[in-house]
């Protein structure tokens, strides 16, 4: 992957920018403000980008504001935003209009490399990658609990790995269960959730990023 990271922390941009390289991946460029990220992308469009929310000058949706720019003019380029915190509002005004191509992490979870290169991968081939706890706070912004309390324990996680992009393989293997029993879930999620079942683990993904964005 070609990637350009957009992070105001020099420590934690040089951090990802070595994690990437390490693993093959050609880090295009490093910047520390949305308008350095806008400026790099035109230039050189790269398959991905990671980009703080939080960024200069004040320090509260910048990074947002730049991806979002970015999913407009550059649509075939993978935007992947991570924060500190769960910010719904941040999260629905990037999920709108498409979820192909976008990701929402929590910071903590780079820390795991392999999840976080992993999510960095689907997101540059077009497909979502939402930190489960995300998921639960978009759940609870759009019907109160009363879905997301209609589930088991179970179907939560399997909804968690569902809006990560995860195949019913893929989550099986996570779970240490059978597909057969990861296809039961996921039906009986759809059925709670009030949503269509799909044949097409894409197909599927957007239709649980429907039900989040109401």
């Amino acid at each position: 992957m070609r990637v350009v990271i957009a992070e105001d922390s020099a420590i934690l941009r040089q951090g990802l920018a070595h994690l990437l390289t390490d693993r093959g991946h050609e880090v295009a460029a490093q910047v520390g403000d949305g308008e350095a990220l806008r400026a790099a992308v035109a230039a050189d469009p790269p398959d991905v980008c990671v980009v703080d929310i939080r960024m200069p000058p004040s320090f509260t949706d910048e990074g947002l504001r730049a991806a979002i720019a970015l999913r407009r003019s550059h649509p075939d380029v993978g935007v992947l935003v991570f924060s500190q915190y769960v910010e719904t509002r941040y999260a629905a005004e990037l999920l709108a209009g498409s979820a192909k191509g976008v990701g929402y992490l929590l910071k903590d979870r780079v820390a795991d490399v392999r999840e976080f290169v992993a999510a960095l991968t689907r997101v540059a081939g077009g497909g979502t990658a939402l930190d489960p706890e995300v998921v639960a706070q978009l759940l609870g912004a759009r019907r109160g609990r009363d879905a997301l309390d209609a589930l088991t324990p179970r179907e939560r996680e399997v909804l968690d790995a569902m809006a990560e992009g995860l195949s019913n393989s893929g989550i099986a293997a996570r779970l240490v269960v059978t597909e057969r029993a990861v296809e039961k879930h996921v039906a009986n999620v759809f059925v709670k959730l009030g949503l269509s079942p799909s044949d097409t683990d894409n197909r599927r993904v957007l239709a649980v990023l429907r039900y989040l964005q109401g």
